[in-house]
């Protein structure tokens, strides 16, 4: 009797703390992306923000609103913008980047790339070849100054 008491024990145990990741584990943040709805380079960032553990949610709306309500003035414009936690994403910033946003939570709008520079997420799909183009990643101050956040080098084909 006492053997099948601890093994009912030992099994009420195991199944709680089996249980208790799924509760316990924090929610991914919510990205939100505002963009144009035939942007195929807008879905592969999204894709690749889904592959590295955010939630996304788009609105096939087009961004120019969004950017200008989010504080990103337009020569720092890409082809879409997306809030998460409280910080502006303008283009194609990299997933590393943003979640080194949220780590170390600077006060400033956001992130931005300007443009759209090849190789860089959204940006990288096999009809470039490989090739990268040289981009830095901005951290837009509540000043609307930029500074460099980030950078990655230039990559030839091959």
């Amino acid at each position: 009797m006492e053997s099948k008491l601890n093994r009912r024990r030992l099994l009420g145990t195991l199944t709680a703390a089996l249980a208790l990741p799924a509760f316990g584990r924090a929610k991914s943040p919510l990205v939100e992306v505002w963009k144009d709805v035939s942007c195929g380079c807008c879905h592969d960032w999204i894709a690749h923000m889904k592959a590295n553990g955010f939630d996304v949610r788009a609105y096939d709306v087009g961004n120019v609103a969004a950017r200008q309500r989010l504080g990103v003035p337009a020569k720092l414009g890409s082809c879409h913008t997306a809030l998460v936690d409280g910080y502006t994403i303008e283009g194609h910033v990299p997933a590393s980047e943003v979640q080194r946003l949220l780590r170390e939570r600077p006060p400033a709008v956001g992130l931005v790339v300007p443009g759209m520079p090849i190789g860089s997420p959204g940006m990288d799909t096999p009809a470039y070849g490989g090739r990268r183009d040289a981009y830095s990643v901005l951290l837009l101050g509540k000043d609307g100054k930029t500074s460099v956040y980030a950078s990655y080098t230039a990559r030839a084909p091959g």
